[in-house]
């Protein structure tokens, strides 16, 4: 029952990637693709820990945890970035 659960999540999970993946194509605003670009990171992550339930190891989870805190650095560098021109002072 579970493979089912895990499966069906998958596929949710792919599909929000691809939706993603559009928005980021046709966002009308660089604030959307900023926005786009955080939701697929998150959408990334919870790939990742479906895997590491799906084949019983451990390492996707920290794997997941490191590409949380990339994904989170990247979107205030790129959130710095659009609101003045520059990401270091």
């Amino acid at each position: 029952m579970i493979q089912y659960a895990l499966n069906f999540a998958f596929g949710c999970f792919g599909f929000a990637l691809l939706f993603n993946l559009w928005r980021i194509f046709r966002a009308p605003g660089v604030i959307t693709r900023v926005l786009a670009l955080d939701t697929m990171v998150i959408n990334v992550i919870a790939i990742l820990v479906l895997y590491g339930i799906s084949t019983h190891s451990g390492v996707y989870f920290e794997a997941a945890l490191l590409f949380a805190m990339t994904g989170f650095v990247s979107t205030v560098a790129y959130c710095k970035f659009v609101l003045r021109g520059d990401i270091i002072e």
